[in-house]
């Protein structure tokens, strides 16, 4: 409220000086004193005017420019938080993109190791199921050839037992077969007593 009476006090001396000019001047362009009430008048009633406006907005006004200097304020600081936390974001991407060649290089060199270490692993299962089919293989010839063997066993059994059969076919005669009927008779005979 004080300033409120600061203000019309500062406005009202000027409004007065301005009233005593213009009244002054009035009265020097106008020669007769019935038209110089009317004059008055009217610069009294603008005086009055000026003052309640000056008055109204004195009131008024303040708070209006208060809140649009607070709304101001608040969206300043508003873009200063996006502009710091865009900055951030920014200053994170850079870091990242500068750190991306290294990563990259680093996942290159782990894939060639990994592959590398898988190379190894699937030569040394290559060499070790070569090893086992090798082995597989010696046993399956040794089995063939114990069994093309027996086989062999068999022929030649065979056909010696044949061989023989024949040989004794044409050197039995009659009378060596009489013989040897006699002979197993007697060899019967002598287990039975």
């Amino acid at each position: 409220m004080t300033r409120l009476r600061a203000f019309l006090h500062a406005a009202l001396v000027p409004t007065c000086c301005l009233f005593l000019a213009v009244r002054t001047r009035a009265a020097q362009e106008s020669g007769s004193a019935a038209e110089q009430p009317v004059v008055t008048f009217k610069w009294i009633h603008f005086v009055i005017i000026a003052i309640f406006l000056v008055w109204l907005f004195a009131k008024a006004l303040p708070p209006v420019f208060r809140r649009n200097a607070e709304n101001i304020s608040a969206a300043i600081t508003s873009a200063t938080a996006a502009k710091a936390e865009a900055e951030r974001k920014l200053n994170e991407a850079v870091a990242k993109l500068a750190n991306l060649e290294k990563e990259i290089a680093a996942f290159r060199a782990t894939v060639l190791r990994e592959a590398a270490a898988e190379a190894e692993r699937l030569r040394k299962a290559s060499q070790a199921d070569a090893e086992k089919i090798a082995a597989a293989g010696r046993a399956e010839i040794q089995a063939a050839e114990r069994a093309a063997r027996l086989e062999l066993q068999a022929i030649a059994a065979k056909i010696a037992v044949d061989r023989a059969e024949a040989l004794l076919a044409q050197q039995m005669t009659p009378a060596i077969h009489d013989s040897l009927f006699h002979s197993f008779i007697q060899a019967l005979q002598g287990r039975l007593n």
